[in-house]
């Protein structure tokens, strides 16, 4: 008969996601998660495989509750939602100073590490797609000029939210992030 865990999995994920986040992935160790995790190794090994196996689910579960897809596809004017999840950006770096664990991630990991590089990817192509739908949505409202190219002014501000992401981690100065949303906006009008 199969023993039953006597710990919530997804309980678990969530305090690996924690750590992770809170310290990186080189910075985690397997005696550090066991701690935090609060089970075993062998327990641990047994549900989520290796450290790398538990951080990549940890970054899929961190993807799914960050998802700004659905602000941008709200009916009604476009950039006002473009400019609110930048907004949204620059309040959660200054909340938090983790950053963003997508943005940790293509940093500290997917140079090296072509699992890792596929998750960031995937998550950056989400946006992007997100991004120049409701691009086209205001080219179609006359939000932005119709000459404009929603996919490479997406890829543009794509770009700017990472940036702002690494930036908002790194620097304490506001002012550097607000002033970056507001001429991104003036560009993308433009």
């Amino acid at each position: 008969m199969a023993r039953t865990k006597e710990f919530d999995p997804d309980a678990a994920l969530d305090a690996a996601l924690e750590l992770f986040w809170e310290r990186g992935y080189e910075a985690t160790s397997m005696a550090d998660l066991v701690a935090r995790l609060g089970i075993g190794r062998a327990s641990l090994y047994a549900t989520f495989g290796g450290k790398h196996d538990l951080f990549l689910r940890a970054l899929e579960r961190y993807r799914d509750r960050a998802d700004p897809v659905e602000s941008l596809a709200r009916p009604g004017p476009a950039l006002p939602a473009v400019r609110a999840l930048l907004a949204s950006y620059v309040a959660a770096d200054l909340a938090d100073r983790r950053g963003c664990m997508v943005v940790n991630t293509a940093v500290e990991l997917a140079p090296r590490d072509a699992a890792a590089a596929r998750r960031v990817a995937a998550a950056w192509d989400g946006l992007e797609a997100a991004l120049a739908a409701a691009l086209v949505r205001a080219r179609a409202q006359g939000e932005i000029p119709a000459d404009r190219d929603p996919r490479a002014l997406a890829r543009f501000l794509l770009v700017v939210a990472q940036g702002l992401r690494v930036v908002g981690r790194a620097d304490a100065d506001p002012r550097r992030l607000w002033d970056a949303v507001e001429q991104t906006m003036a560009a993308i009008q433009d």
